[in-house]
């Protein structure tokens, strides 16, 4: 498979903060951004896989600065590095004072996303490469982070196994 460039995978999605946007302190809810940012994610997976895919992991939301009704918000996503079938996107957020024009990056996310036939199987998926100094950045880091996601998914396999699944209202099972 013929390895495809970055810039292939980049999505954006921006929206504006309303009222019904925003906790009580009158700053964007954390969840929408959360729901943001893993539609725009699987966007770029989507572009590069051709393909159904699934979030595997979401595996970072570092909240940097707080969204304000007086912003808009843009989401930029790429995907920065791939496996077999699995691939790691990145997404920057960036807020926009509406009225002053600054910006910030408020937020970054790193999800993982696995490609997937149309009978739920894995599907194998391009490499990508970087052209651009950000793009290299992340390409270059990413195994880094690819050995901390197994570490941890192993960690929570750990844990699960010893997590009840009953709930308190209900009699104890044997």
């Amino acid at each position: 498979m013929e390895p495809t460039p970055i810039r292939t995978t980049r999505s954006y999605k921006m929206a504006r903060v309303f009222p019904t946007d925003v906790n009580s302190y009158q700053t964007l809810f954390g969840g929408r951004l959360m729901a943001y940012i893993d539609d725009i994610a699987s966007i770029a997976a989507a572009k590069l896989s051709r393909a159904n895919t699934i979030t595997a992991s979401t595996d970072s939301v570092d909240f940097l600065y707080p969204i304000y009704m007086t912003d808009s918000v843009t989401l930029e996503s790429f995907v920065t590095w791939t496996g077999r079938s699995s691939m790691e996107t990145f997404v920057k957020v960036i807020r926009e004072d509406l009225k002053s024009g600054d910006r910030q990056i408020a937020a970054t996310a790193f999800l993982t996303f696995v490609a997937m036939d149309d009978h739920g199987r894995k599907i194998e998926i391009p490499a990508v490469y970087p052209e651009t100094e950000e793009e290299r950045q992340l390409h270059e880091s990413a195994p880094i982070r690819a050995e901390m996601r197994k570490q941890r998914r192993e960690a929570s396999r750990t844990l699960a196994g010893f997590l009840t699944t009953s709930y308190p209202w209900e009699p104890e099972r044997d």
